[in-house]
């Protein structure tokens, strides 16, 4: 199943700058695992903001919030999710000689 996932940052500009390096940089690791395990399929970054969108290809919603879960981030995170389901119209679906 795929989801649509806009996550918005809230990290406090109090934040330890040395707690907030970690956090970023268990965020990279985590976010490469995801990748390589083909679950996150896609991310933009939102310019000007900290934000970003993600395609994910999980079992399903429980799937999904167990990662989202899982982020370093996490406890910071604005998150919404727009489930995706397959359209008659979708190129990718295409048969050939149509």
């Amino acid at each position: 199943m795929e989801f649509l996932v806009h996550i918005e940052q809230d990290i406090s500009p109090d934040m330890d700058p040395e707690r907030l390096a970690a956090v970023k940089a268990a965020e990279k690791v985590r976010g490469r695992e995801l990748v390589e395990q083909g679950k996150m399929r896609r991310i933009w970054r939102t310019p000007g903001r900290r934000a970003v969108t993600a395609l994910y290809e999980v079992e399903g919603p429980d799937a999904l919030h167990d990662i989202l879960s899982s982020l370093p981030l996490f406890p910071w995170m604005d998150i919404e999710v727009v489930p995706l389901g397959a359209h008659a119209l979708d190129p990718s679906q295409a048969t050939a000689g149509r």
